[in-house]
């Protein structure tokens, strides 16, 4: 076995890509659900039908008044379409009245 003479030092190579968006401040968070309308959205992979069935019923016995728009509303998120699907979500969450969103499964 031969000794390199590299002291321990090795060139690296970052694996990502230099970021190019913006850096956004997130929204503030919501102090709670009761009063607020949920938007579910799913990518129809995995089992997010009974996974949200579940959590609006969790939700709902924590929050008795928060209001869930179903991921039937916007279908798969996920697809040919998806570009599409996802760049008109701003203005779907404004007509919808949307207050906060869950997304799933593998999104």
């Amino acid at each position: 076995m031969t000794r390199s003479n590299d002291d321990g030092f090795y060139e690296v190579y970052w694996p990502r890509a230099t970021s190019v968006g913006e850096t956004r401040p997130l929204a503030a968070k919501l102090d709670t659900l009761n009063g607020k309308r949920v938007l579910q959205l799913w990518d129809f992979v995995f089992h997010g039908d009974k996974v949200f069935a579940l959590l609006e019923e969790f939700l709902k016995a924590r929050f008795p008044k928060v209001e869930f728009v179903s991921w039937r509303e916007i279908g798969n998120i996920l697809g040919s379409d998806e570009r599409e699907v996802v760049a008109s979500l701003p203005k779907r969450l404004r007509a919808l009245k949307i207050d906060a969103v869950i997304t799933g499964m593998a999104c």
